[in-house]
C-alpha cells in the first residue's frame, strides 16, 4: 500500500530551507558590504590620506639649532677691532626627545675616559642623583614599607605627589658621608652628566670648552672625534669667545653659554627662535644691537620614526655669522680723552676740596651728524686686591646720571627771553642784586652790590645771574620790584622748560643705547624759577648737555646722537671690512623756535666767553689756535657723609663748547659733579680740562690728516686694535 506524503512536514522543511537561504543571503550581503567598506576605507587611506600618514609615520621637524655662529664684531670709526671673537675647540652634547638619563650616564662615563673635566658646580642634588643611581637597593631601604604605605594611603595626594614625597624622604636620608664617598673619577662623571642633563632636547650643550680655565686640548679633541660614532649626541666643534680690546663700558656685555638667556627675558628670546643657552647681549651696544650681532643659526630637519626617535638629521640652512658694527668713535681719540679725564679726576680727588669728588664725564659730538666722537665716564674706585684708589670706567654714567649744571644752561635762558619777547637781539637789562622779601639777596659773581647795565652778549660773556633772573620775571609776566614777594605760577615753569627741551635739556636725546634717563624736574616752587634760569634746580645728563651744545653749534637743529656709524656684512677674507648694509644718517628731532639771527647772537656771546676781554673761559681759551665758543658753569650741590652723619655743600663744575666757530665740527660737554667742597672752591678747573680735551682732538686729527678718509660705500681694511688690552667675556661675569 502506497504511503501518502505528509504535506505539512514538507512545507515546514521548505520554509526552513528558504529561511536558511535568506539568512545566508543576508550574511553574504553583509560580508560584501563590509568588504566594500574596507576596500573603500583602504582606498581612502592610501589614495587620499596616504601621503599624510606617511609623513606622520616619518615626521620631520625643522628646528633652529645653536651651531655657535660667530657673533658680529665691533670696530671703531677707523676700522680697528674693538670687540672680537676668539675661536676655540669645544665638545658638545645634544640630547634627543627620547634620550633617557641612563643613556646619558653611559655616555658621561665614556667621555670621562677621553677628557678631563673639572668637577665644578656640582650641587648636592647632583650627588644625590648619582648615589641613587649607583645604589638602587640601598635607596629602597631608606624608606620603610610602613612609611610607603602611609604615604600611599594619603588620599590628599595624587599619584605624582606621592612619588615626589617618597623621593623627598629618600633624599633626606642620604648621609653626608655617603655623598662624600665618591672618587675623583665619579665626580668627573657627575660633572659631565649635569651639563648634559641641563640642556633641552635638540639644544647642544658645551661639555667642555666654554670656560677659559678649561680649554679642550688637541689630544682630547682628537680622541673624542675618533669615537663620535660610539657617542650618540656628542660632537666636536668650534665655539667662540667674546674678547674686548677696550675697557669702554658702553661696548656692553654678553652672557656665557653656561648661563644663556636671562630669565627675565626668556619668553622674549624664545619667541625669536633663540636657544636657552645662547649668548645674548645684556647691556649697552651688545644689547641694543643684539638682533644685528647675533647672526642666524643653522636650521636642521630632524627625521623621526613613528616612535619619535630621531633617525636622521639634515641641514636645511647652514647659518651665517652676525653682522659687524662700525662705531662713530676713533679709538685713539677715545683713549686719549679717557686718559686725560682719569688723570685729572685722580689729581683733584686727592685734594682736600675733592673729598667727595667721585665722577667725571665728557662727551664730544659732531653737531651736524649726531655722531658721538668720544664718550668718557670715569669714577674713583678701589682695587679689589690691594684696596688702593684707582680710576675705573663709568662711561654709561654720562647718560644715566643727571646733575644740576649751573650756568652752562644760560644760553637756553637767553633764547627763551628772545622767544617770549622779553628783549630782542642786543637788548639790555640792569644787573643788580635781586632782593626778594624774606630771602637773601641774589646777585652775579662779578657784581655783588652795584648796578650795571649789560647786553645779552655781555650777560653770556660775564655769566650774569641777574640777567637770567630778570628774564625769568619776564617769562612769568612780572616786573622785578625790590623787597616784594614773588608769585610766578606754573605757566612760567612750563614755558622755561619747554624752551630748554627744544634745545635738548630735559628731553631724552634718543641715543642708540639702552638705559638713558631724562633727569629730574624740580617742581613749581615760585622761589625756584630764578634758580631754574641759572641751571640750579632741574637736573640734566652730560649727554643732554652735549646735545644742547650741538644744537647751538649747528644753528638750531636738535640732532639725535648715535654711537654706531655703519652696519656691515661679516668680512669675507678677514682683511677687509664687509659691505655696508646700513649707514646711520642724521636724524633731526626738532628745530628750535628761535630765529637763526637769535641763535647766532647767542653763539657770539659764547665766542666772547672764550675770547672776550671779560670772558669767563678766557684764561684757558684766549690763546687757542682754533676759533669757537663755549660756556662755563658752576652749580651748588650737596653730598651726605654717612660716616659723619652730616651733609656737606659741594660745587658741580661744567663746561660746554663748539669749534671751529664758523663751521663747527665738534661740540662737547664736560661735567664734574661734587668737584669741590663749597668752602674750598676757588676756581672752575673744568675750563682748563676742557681746553686740554679739545687740543688733544685737534692734535690727533692734524697728525692723521694725510690718512685717506674711509668711504662708507666702499670696502675698507681691517686694522688691529689700538691697544693690547684683551678682556675675555669670562671677566664680565
Amino acid at each position: 500500500m502506497r504511503k501518502i506524503p505528509n504535506k505539512r512536514a514538507q512545507n515546514m522543511k521548505a520554509k526552513q530551507r528558504a529561511n536558511i537561504t535568506f539568512r545566508m543571503n543576508i550574511l553574504f550581503f553583509s560580508i560584501f558590504i563590509l568588504f566594500t567598506m574596507l576596500i573603500l576605507r583602504l582606498g581612502y587611506l592610501q589614495i587620499v590620506k596616504g601621503e599624510d600618514y606617511t609623513r606622520e609615520l616619518a615626521r620631520t621637524e625643522e628646528v633652529p639649532v645653536n651651531t655657535s655662529v660667530p657673533r658680529g664684531r665691533i670696530f671703531d670709526s677707523e676700522g680697528r677691532i674693538m670687540v672680537d671673537n676668539l675661536p676655540q675647540r669645544a665638545i658638545t652634547y645634544t640630547k634627543m626627545q627620547t634620550t633617557k638619563s641612563e643613556d646619558m650616564y653611559e655616555i658621561a662615563e665614556e667621555l670621562s675616559l677621553l677628557i678631563e673635566k673639572i668637577p665644578a658646580g656640582i650641587t648636592k642634588s647632583d650627588l644625590q642623583d648619582f648615589w641613587l643611581k649607583e645604589n638602587p637597593e640601598e635607596a629602597l631601604e631608606l624608606v620603610s614599607d610602613k612609611e610607603r604605605k602611609k604615604i600611599e594611603a594619603n588620599e590628599d595626594l595624587d599619584k605624582k605627589e606621592k612619588s615626589k614625597e617618597i623621593n623627598r624622604l629618600t633624599r633626606s636620608r642620604i648621609t653626608e658621608e655617603q655623598l662624600n664617598s665618591f672618587t675623583p673619577e665619579q665626580l668627573e662623571i657627575i660633572a659631565i652628566y649635569r651639563v648634559m642633563a641641563s640642556g633641552y632636547a635638540l639644544s647642544p650643550q658645551i661639555i667642555k670648552g666654554d670656560d677659559v680655565k678649561e680649554e679642550v686640548t688637541v689630544e682630547e679633541f682628537a680622541r673624542v672625534s675618533e669615537r663620535l660614532g660610539d657617542l650618540e649626541g656628542v660632537n666636536t666643534t668650534t665655539d667662540w669667545r667674546r674678547v674686548k680690546n677696550s675697557s669702554l663700558a658702553i661696548l656692553g656685555t654678553t652672557t656665557l653659554p653656561k648661563i644663556g638667556i636671562p630669565k627675565e627675558r626668556l619668553d622674549y628670546f624664545l619667541a625669536r627662535d633663540y636657544s636657552r643657552n645662547d649668548r645674548v647681549g645684556t647691556s649697552y651696544i651688545e644689547q641694543q644691537y643684539e638682533e644685528v650681532l647675533q647672526g642666524q643659526k643653522s636650521v636642521v630637519k630632524n627625521i623621526t620614526d613613528g616612535k619619535g626617535r630621531v633617525i636622521d638629521i639634515q641641514t636645511v640652512f647652514e647659518g651665517e655669522p652676525g653682522k659687524d658694527l662700525v662705531l662713530t668713535m676713533d679709538s685713539e681719540v677715545q683713549l686719549a680723552h679717557e686718559e686725560i679725564i682719569a688723570k685729572e679726576l685722580l689729581k683733584y680727588s686727592n685734594s682736600y676740596g675733592g673729598k667727595y669728588l667721585e665722577h667725571a664725564y665728557f662727551i664730544m659730538m659732531d653737531p651736524y651728524t649726531g655722531e658721538v666722537l668720544s664718550l668718557v665716564g670715569k669714577q674713583v674706585g678701589r682695587n679689589e686686591k690691594t684696596g688702593a684708589k684707582e680710576i675705573q670706567d663709568y662711561a654709561f654714567g654720562a647718560f644715566t646720571n643727571a646733575y644740576e649744571m649751573g650756568s652752562t644752561v644760560k644760553p637756553a635762558t637767553v633764547l627763551t627771553g628772545y622767544r617770549e619777547g622779553i628783549y630782542s637781539i642786543n637788548g639790555t637789562l640792569v644787573d643788580e642784586p635781586i632782593r626778594i622779601k624774606g630771602s637773601a639777596p641774589k646777585s652775579s659773581v662779578f657784581n655783588r652790590s652795584g648796578s650795571i647795565r649789560v647786553s645779552d652778549l655781555q650777560a653770556l660773556e660775564r655769566s650774569s645771574n641777574v640777567f637770567m633772573f630778570k628774564t625769568a620775571f619776564g617769562v612769568a609776566g612780572k616786573n622785578y620790584v625790590p623787597n616784594q614777594s614773588i608769585n610766578f605760577g606754573t605757566e612760567a615753569f612750563l614755558k622755561m622748560r619747554s624752551g630748554y627741551a627744544q634745545l635738548g635739556l630735559g628731553a631724552l636725546t634718543g641715543i642708540d643705547l639702552p638705559g638713558e634717563v631724562n633727569g629730574e624736574t624740580g617742581g613749581f616752587d615760585d622761589g625756584k624759577l630764578l634758580d631754574l634760569s641759572i641751571g640750579q634746580f632741574d637736573t640734566y645728563t652730560t649727554l643732554q648737555l652735549a646735545q644742547f651744545a650741538s644744537t647751538l653749534a649747528n644753528g638750531g637743529n636738535r640732532i639725535q646722537p648715535h654711537v654706531v656709524k655703519e652696519i656691515r656684512e661679516p668680512s669675507e677674507d678677514g682683511v677687509q671690512l664687509g659691505k655696508v648694509v646700513k649707514e646711520m644718517t642724521p636724524t633731526i628731532l626738532n628745530t628750535v623756535d628761535n630765529s637763526r639771527a637769535e641763535i647766532e647772537q647767542v653763539r657770539k656771546g659764547m665766542q666772547r666767553v672764550y675770547f672776550g676781554a671779560k670772558g669767563t673761559a678766557r684764561g684757558a681759551f684766549a690763546n687757542a689756535p682754533f676759533t669757537g665758543g663755549g660756556k662755563t658753569g658752576t652749580a651748588q650741590a650737596s653730598e651726605f657723609d654717612a660716616d659723619l652723619w652730616r651733609t656737606f655743600n659741594t660745587v658741580n663744575l661744567t663746561h660746554i663748547g663748539f669749534a671751529p666757530y664758523d663751521n663747527p665740527e665738534i661740540a662737547y660737554a664736560l661735567v664734574i659733579p661734587d668737584a669741590s667742597l663749597e668752602s674750598s672752591y676757588k676756581t672752575n678747573f673744568s675750563t682748563a680740562i676742557a681746553r686740554e680735551l679739545v687740543d688733544k682732538y685737534f692734535e690727533i686729527k692734524n697728525k692723521n690728516k694725510e690718512t685717506t678718509e674711509i668711504d662708507s660705500t666702499s670696502t675698507s681694511l681691517i686694522k688691529p686694535a689700538f691697544t693690547n688690552a684683551k678682556i675675555d667675556e669670562e671677566e664680565n661675569e
